[in-house]
């Protein structure tokens, strides 16, 4: 019964990833897809890595709260602080701050997956990645090379293949931010893990440098400074 299961949940995932190329990347589409992993070894797996991390198994004992932000708080912060940057980034963007689908805590899984989704904006804050497909490509290789995130796993390979395959020329800026969140990942502490919200006063210049993110995206052209800026 457990490999017809997984044989199941993998041809699932396989039509998601269609759908999420179809729709260019529909955050229902992706949620499904994260979601499809609730219950897999992979997603256990992840529990284990993300336990650890320094800081993991405290934020999942305690249940540490999904990211519920006060935007208009937030703007007042001073320039250059975390919070001020990510929610001028949500209202730059006209990002509805809580776009992420609702989903119970209860279980360890579903709580990482939700903490995930909920901190996602902040991680392109911190690591200087656009939100154009090459950024998502870069960000997202960061929780995947740190705790093996299996829809972002998923999501980062297969968005590399799709592009060598069908469209050439956004090979290389995907593969270069892909290889760019991979070196993040390797040098930087467990993003995932991070209490963000006790520091949102904080400046950016301030938590890279403790966190170790010593080359951040923000000039690259997939990064977060051209795509508002540029």
């Amino acid at each position: 019964m457990g490999r017809f299961s997984e044989a199941l949940r993998s041809l699932n995932n396989l039509k998601l990833l269609a759908a999420i190329g179809r729709s260019g990347g529909e955050l229902s589409n992706v949620a499904d897809l994260v979601d499809n992993f609730l219950g897999s070894p992979q997603m256990a797996d992840c529990v284990r890595r993300f336990r650890q991390v320094p800081g993991g198994s405290s934020l999942m004992d305690e249940r540490y709260p999904p990211l519920q932000p006060n935007i208009d708080a937030l703007l007042t912060l001073p320039e250059g602080t975390l919070g001020r940057r990510y929610a001028g980034l949500i209202r730059q963007l006209g990002y509805d701050p809580e776009f992420f689908r609702p989903r119970p805590i209860e279980s360890e899984e579903q709580w990482l997956t939700q903490r995930i989704a909920t901190t996602h904006d902040i991680h392109h804050v911190v690591s200087g990645f656009g939100t154009e497909p090459e950024g998502e490509s870069g960000v997202l290789a960061i929780t995947a090379a740190q705790i093996g995130f299996p829809a972002y796993v998923l999501l980062t390979g297969a968005s590399q293949l799709a592009n060598f395959r069908f469209r050439l020329e956004q090979y290389e800026p995907v593969s270069q931010a892909t290889a760019h969140g991979f070196a993040i990942a390797r040098q930087a502490a467990c993003l995932a893990a991070v209490r963000w919200e006790e520091g949102w006063d904080k400046p950016i210049q301030q938590w890279r440098q403790e966190l170790g993110i010593r080359d951040p995206a923000d000039a690259e052209t997939y990064g977060l400074d051209q795509q508002l800026h540029g």
